[in-house]
């Protein structure tokens, strides 16, 4: 079975159903390399998707100190972030639309989730951020070096992972909503804090199933949509790690 990076942007169906110029056989006809994916290309799309998300944020953040309740706009901002999401995944080559959509939309739920953990933990948000942007760099650094092989066992054991993650949430918050049952990583227990560096740990590890995802997008030549779509995809883990940090360093400072 061939696994590849669960973020549901970068799975082996969608790269699949992409024609790449390698698989177009054309006569007579010459290829334009401006219509294909690169690595290049899929960096700038990435930080233009980060700076909307970080604009938007930024606006839901200094709203929400200065009166505005943020949990409208972050709810709103996970909803329509979502759809956006689902529409994509079926329709990657609207991609290039739907991408910035994304970016704005999830930037109202991260600035007003951290709006929320901000006043409650001062000091937590610029934690959570650097955490996430020093994981990211790190493993960037461990793949572009092959310190770290992306292997087909090694996809193997993080999409186990992060599906059983994927279902143990789901699963908690059904029981949660129905019952008055307490699912074991709320609250800031050993056992809750152990859970939240394990969710960290296979948040980082999917990034270098995406890495490995985009390098070999670019090299089958995927078509340039694919550079949005693939920048989206990294989008979500990152969004998917910071919220994750900002849980954990939330537990650990309500032990203080």
């Amino acid at each position: 079975m061939n696994f590849s990076s669960k973020n549901p942007f970068l799975n082996n169906k969608t790269f699949s159903t992409a024609v790449s110029k390698k698989d177009q056989v054309h006569q007579a006809t010459i290829i334009d390399y401006n219509d294909e994916m690169t690595l290049s290309g899929t960096i700038n799309r990435s930080l233009i998707l980060f700076l909307l998300l970080t604009a938007s944020a930024t606006v839901i953040w200094w709203m929400a100190f200065n009166g505005m309740n943020p949990i409208a706009p972050a709810i709103g901002g996970a909803i329509m972030g979502l759809v956006l999401v689902l529409i994509a995944a079926f329709k990657p080559h609207y991609s290039p639309y739907l991408a910035p959509g994304y970016a704005l939309f999830e930037g109202l739920f991260i600035g007003g989730i951290s709006a929320i953990f901000e006043a409650k933990y001062p000091g937590i948000v610029i934690q959570a951020v650097a955490a996430t942007f020093v994981t990211f760099m790190v493993c960037l650094v461990l793949y572009k070096y092959k310190i770290v092989k992306v292997t087909e066992q090694f996809k193997s054991v993080v999409v186990a992972a992060t599906l059983a993650i994927a279902t143990y949430y789901l699963i908690s918050w059904v029981f949660s909503m129905f019952s008055s049952f307490t699912p074991v990583h709320y609250g800031n227990s050993l056992m809750s804090i152990g859970i939240s560096i394990f969710v960290i740990v296979i948040a980082a590890l999917n990034l270098f199933l995406d890495f490995d995802r985009i390098e070999k997008g670019a090299e089958q030549k995927m078509p340039k949509y694919m550079e949005w779509y693939s920048a989206m995809g990294l989008m979500i883990t990152l969004v998917w790690l910071y919220i994750e940090f900002l849980r954990l360093l939330s537990k650990l400072n309500s032990k203080n």
